[in-house]
């Protein structure tokens, strides 16, 4: 287990890794999404430019949050399923 988390710490997995047929449909989203956005960029002027350009950027941020969070809890409930295995059961 110790071998593990030191692996963890120095970087040699990566909790974030995609399975490869995933990263394929990602990258085509992505891809899909940049489209629209340099679509909809090219169209607009001024203030509305400006504001989608905006818009953008705090659904970038919220997304981010979303995402750490949604790592935080799952790691989490990782580690309550391992509690249970280990040391739950040795109690009972």
């Amino acid at each position: 287990m110790s071998n593990f988390i030191e692996e963890l710490y120095y970087g040699n997995i990566e909790p974030q890794e995609l399975n490869t047929e995933l990263l394929g449909k990602l990258k085509k989203k992505l891809s899909n999404l940049s489209k629209k956005e340099e679509q909809l960029t090219v169209r607009l002027n001024g203030e509305d430019k400006e504001l989608f350009q905006n818009y953008v950027s705090a659904y970038i941020e919220l997304s981010t949050m979303s995402n750490a969070d949604s790592f935080i809890s799952d790691f989490r409930l990782g580690a309550k399923f391992t509690y249970d295995t280990f040391v739950e059961n040795q109690k009972g």
